[in-house]
């Protein structure tokens, strides 16, 4: 993503895999415009912080000014004025009496299927016609079965809505055949009545259950409709209410990509699928992409482009998108052994005169554009961060913008279902950010430059992933080396929350302990071979039972490591600075006074060695989004010698939340790395808790010359 860079940058970190396919944003394609995103629009701002609020299927109203977006817990529409696409203002909801599953708009009418269902073997639903201008309801529509998707054909005569009638996952286990199959609902617009298309009989799997998913429609008035389940795709001629042609998705074979939920991305398993398409969208009338997600026995993690007469696959994802997921730091590696990022829907539109799809990853938290100029060679343009679990996406060619619809909704972690809204434009060309590299990588908890380079640095992995790795990336987020922590000659995992590259060679971790391990300092030589565990002092050791080691510094003989939070028996909003002296053995430890915060706790998350009696860290919150409010760097002295317990006298440097807003998306809760560069620029990242319970993004701050 293009973020505009001041004298304190922000940018997006990216390490792109040598595939041949994945620069990021506008690094892709030279100085030519990118996607930057404009604002993130949390659902509940139309209702309450308590309430439970989702944003799945959106549409963006004629004049381009308002998002209207289905909220399916709260069984309603809500709508969002972005008059201002930078600043989106609430704009109210309205009920609609029952589960809205999708909306569409016609003119100024909305049309949003609703699902009304008792129990799956009687399933109901309705259309409901709505002026968006009054958002008095017009007309109700009985479809007699329980909609999914709604499309409006681009004549404006025809409305088709996918009847899904789906399956109830805890009979059988969910096997097919389920009885009542579902079907595609045709209705014509200058009568408002509603015709049957019957898809009986036309897929190998449980033909006599039909399950529509999703529906697109062309400018011939012809839809596609993705049966997922089935693993079948259909034609159908809205005129004359017919079939026109139907074929499977297919089955497709990928290699190259990560098969086991074992904490390590792996990229050497192989997978046979079904692809299962769930989300369609025409590219052309004769060619149309699908959404590969999977859903009862298949999913092949990436998506396709089908031409319509033929039936034959144009071209197929096969593992590139995984691997940009992979390379971007966004790979769930929890999904492995599932549908891995799990590629929900599709979207196609022209901005700027391109054809492009922009394809939502449900658990990568992403969006990825391509331009498909050439449907049959589509270009990778740029992954596009977004809140968790996207569903819809719109695009808005007369505005230039793409609304993307994150439905995962949990408050007890700062998940919230949320509206972001990008926007095609020309990027500075120096924030463009690319990389050869094909590591993959992700939960980087701690930042160290590398000694007599001017623009190096290296990062850590924390327990999110095993074996422990020291990455090696630029001061322009390229990530270029990876360095495997080894002990006895095999590798090793350690919750590393602190890291520091020694001038004579080697390095420092900072080991986070837990309730059966302990915390740890470590050091490593230039290979990552453990040469010394150090444990902390006895007296120490015994009163910290969570929230350890979380940073770690150098000078000369002594080594320096920060605790996150009050240890037993210290002072509330405390946490305490350790001084390991190399030449004794010994500890000695200072109290360091920690800020309070509106919600939630506050802890210390890096030690920086200014010099060799000033250091800086990272005070932070644990929330995340619009509860985020401490993200600060401080600095203190030291004494040359001390006893007891003082206390130090903390200055602040820099408050990080405005840089971490400049985002626009959802404020991320972990600051965990900071460094000084070669070139005496100060940097800080993110970690993005490898997905985690988390969006999943990486931040990379560029504050300037501030320490």
């Amino acid at each position: 993503m293009s973020i505009r860079r001041t004298t304190s940058a922000v940018v997006s970190v990216v390490a792109v895999a040598a595939v041949g396919s994945v620069p990021t944003a506008a690094a892709a394609h030279g100085y030519a415009n990118s996607f930057e995103r404009l604002s993130t629009f949390p659902a509940y701002l139309n209702t309450s912080i308590d309430d439970t609020a989702a944003a799945e299927i959106s549409t963006v109203t004629e004049d381009g000014r308002t998002v209207v977006y289905t909220d399916s817990p709260g069984k309603r529409l809500g709508f969002v004025d972005i008059t201002n696409p930078s600043k989106p203002r609430p704009a109210g909801v309205l009920s609609v009496g029952g589960e809205p599953t999708s909306v569409a708009h016609l003119g100024r009418l909305l049309l949003a299927g609703v699902n009304t269902r008792t129990s799956f073997t009687e399933p109901s639903g309705k259309l409901v016609v709505i002026d968006s201008v009054t958002r008095k309801v017009v007309r109700e529509l009985d479809l007699g079965g329980q909609p999914d998707s709604v499309a409006v054909a681009p004549s404006g005569r025809y409305v088709a809505v996918a009847i899904e009638n789906e399956r109830d996952e805890d009979v059988n286990d969910g096997a097919l055949p389920q009885a009542p199959g579902g079907w595609l609902s045709v209705i014509d617009t200058k009568t408002w009545k509603v015709s049957k298309v019957s898809l009986d009989g036309l897929s190998e799997v449980a033909p006599t259950d039909p399950e529509p998913e999703y529906v697109s429609i062309n400018s011939r008035d012809e839809a596609v409709v993705s049966l997922q389940e089935n693993n079948h795709l259909a034609v159908v001629s809205l005129a004359s209410k017919k079939v026109v042609s139907n074929f499977s998705a297919g089955s497709v074979t990928v290699s190259g990509v990560d098969r086991l939920d074992d904490d390590t991305i792996a990229l050497n398993g192989t997978i046979t699928a079904k692809r299962e398409p769930d989300g369609v969208a025409w590219i052309t009338d004769d060619l149309f992409a699908t959404a590969n997600e999977g859903d009862y026995e298949g999913g092949s993690r990436g998506w396709s482009i089908f031409n319509k007469k033929t039936g034959k696959v144009v071209w197929d994802a096969g593992n590139t998108l995984e691997h940009i997921a992979v390379e971007h730091g966004q790979y769930p590696d929890k999904r492995s052994d599932a549908k891995g990022i799990e590629v929900e829907n599709v979207a196609f539109g022209k901005l700027g005169g391109v054809p492009y799809v922009f394809v939502n990853s449900e658990r990568g938290n992403f969006t990825a554009a391509y331009d498909v100029s050439k449907p049959s060679k589509p270009k990778f343009k740029q992954l596009m961060p977004t809140s968790n679990a996207p569903e819809g996406v719109v695009v808005v060619p007369n505005r230039n913008l793409v609304v993307v619809s994150s439905e995962e909704e949990d408050p007890s972690i700062g998940i919230r279902g949320s509206i972001q809204i990008f926007k095609l434009d020309n990027p500075d060309s120096d924030t463009q950010i690319s990389s050869t590299s094909s590591i993959p990588w992700g939960a980087l908890s701690a930042l160290s430059p590398v000694p007599g380079s001017w623009d190096k640095l290296v990062s850590v992995t924390d327990s999110v992933y095993t074996p422990t790795r020291i990455l090696t990336l630029s001061t322009e987020g390229v990530i270029s080396k990876q360095l495997t922590v080894t002990k006895n000659g095999q590798p090793i995992g350690y919750d590393a929350e602190g890291l520091v590259a020694r001038k004579g060679g080697g390095y420092w971790l900072a080991v986070e302990g837990s309730s059966s391990t302990p915390n740890l300092l470590v050091r490593l030589n230039a290979a990552g071979a453990v040469q010394e565990e150090i444990p902390l002092s006895a007296d120490v050791a015994a009163t910290i039972t969570s929230n350890g080691l979380e940073g770690v510094a150098e000078t000369g003989k002594y080594v320096w490591v920060a605790v996150q939070r009050a240890i037993k028996g210290d002072p509330a909003n405390t946490a305490r600075i350790g001084r390991y002296d190399t030449t004794t053995k010994t500890w000695s430890w200072l109290l360091y006074p920690l800020d309070t915060a509106p919600t939630g706790w506050v802890g210390l998350s890096e030690l920086v060695a200014v010099d060799g009696n000033t250091f800086a860290v990272i005070e932070r919150d644990n929330q995340r989004g619009t509860l985020a409010a401490v993200k600060k760097i401080y600095t203190f002295d030291v004494p040359s010698s001390w006893t007891g317990l003082p206390t130090v006298t903390k200055k602040l440097r820099k408050d990080l939340l405005p840089q971490l807003k400049a985002t626009n998306g959802w404020v991320q809760d972990k600051v965990e790395g900071l460094a000084v560069a070669g070139n005496g620029r100060t940097y800080a990242v993110t970690d993005n808790d490898g997905l985690d319970d988390a969006t999943g993004e990486t931040v990379f701050l560029n504050l300037g010359r501030l320490l």
